[in-house]
């Protein structure tokens, strides 16, 4: 039986990879792309990743999140040689599709994709949905469980104001949007 040519047109394609290890793919592919002189034919490597606050320690931190662990997306011409390099690199258990035919992403969420990633790069990390006299749940740092009500919102720093009740009076208290939940 005669090997299947593959044969196709530019498209993106995921490839799964070992958790853990999405960038590591991707500096070997470049690599592998460049000293085998195929960038004719894979164009683009990314691990697609997207800004997001998180409290750790108190402290307001922005750090970056992988869309898809596990994942790296691979713009490229599906040919024999090409699926060769991208298939045995380092790490690399395979692409995403049916048996040995890698199945391209469909455009629309390509651009999706692209679109979540650039929004996280310049995102107004201060959205925040609780509304003045609203009753909410604080849950992280020293005042953690405790009930209030919103007294102020502050959009442009991410900050509210919470009215506390202790020791029988209601006491202010700053709080990072993040650091609230609803109830």
């Amino acid at each position: 039986m005669a090997k299947q040519e593959l044969k196709g047109e530019r498209n993106w394609y995921a490839i799964h990879t070992y958790a853990g290890y999405e960038n590591a793919v991707l500096r070997n592919l470049k690599q592998r792309i460049d000293s085998l002189a195929m960038d004719e034919s894979i164009f683009n490597v990314i691990v697609p990743t997207e800004k997001k606050v998180k409290i750790k320690s108190g402290k307001r931190v922005e750090v970056e999140e992988k869309i898809y662990p596990g994942y790296v997306l691979v713009d490229m011409i599906v040919d024999d040689n090409s699926w060769y390099v991208v298939r045995n690199t380092p790490r690399v258990t395979g692409f995403v599709g049916a048996g040995v035919n890698p199945v391209p992403l469909e455009k629309e969420e390509v651009e999706l994709l692209f679109s979540k990633m650039n929004k996280s790069n310049n995102l107004n990390l201060h959205q925040i949905d609780v509304e003045l006299g609203e009753v909410i749940l604080i849950a992280d740092g020293p005042f953690k469980d405790l009930e209030g009500k919103v007294s102020d919102i502050d959009q442009e720093r991410g900050k509210i104001k919470i009215l506390v009740s202790m020791f029988g009076r209601e006491t202010p208290v700053e709080l990072d949007f993040l650091q609230v939940k609803k109830l």
